[in-house]
């Protein structure tokens, strides 16, 4: 059943942007997000962009050298989030940009907060109109570049995020 929750404008705004990618400068472009983190609301109330739990487009291979892996240490040990990661990859044929949603709930998470993350998943997902790809991980081993590959195309995907895969 749906939990009542809500999803913050910011929210809908930020996927928006990540979607539609309309940037042209280069100056726009490094200020568009390839990874955000989204969170509840203190009160549970709404589901909320986490402060500081992003990466730009323009931070890679400047602070940032490896995006996946350092996305993969912006998630809490101990409890659940959602997030947009706009992945890029290759198959066979041509590379290709594509944004990802997660659901990440650990097995160490508050039962409650797993609960609540995943009843509320409906409603962020219906914000995200047009999202290909959904991932559900509940620990670190189900963000490795083989699984992740693995939801964006299997055995058609080479590389991802420059990695051969």
């Amino acid at each position: 059943q749906a939990s009542g929750v809500q999803v913050a404008d910011e929210v809908c705004r930020i996927f928006y942007d990540m979607k539609v990618r309309k940037c042209s400068t280069p100056e726009e472009i490094k200020k568009r997000k390839k990874a955000v983190i989204f969170c509840l609301s203190p009160d549970k109330k709404c589901i909320i962009v986490e402060e500081g739990k992003e990466i730009l487009v323009g931070d890679v291979g400047v602070t940032v050298t490896d995006p996946f892996k350092h996305f993969v240490q912006m998630l809490p040990e101990k409890d659940c989030r959602y997030a947009l990661y706009d992945a890029s990859f290759e198959t066979k044929e041509s590379k290709k940009e594509e944004l990802m949603f997660f659901l990440w709930a650990p097995e160490q998470a508050p039962l409650k907060s797993k609960m609540i993350y995943a009843s509320s998943k409906d409603a962020i997902k219906k914000k995200f109109q047009g999202i290909k790809h959904e991932c559900q991980a509940n620990g670190p081993e189900d963000l490795n570049r083989a699984c992740i590959a693995e939801k964006l195309g299997g055995s058609l995907v080479v590389a991802f995020e420059g990695s051969p895969v």
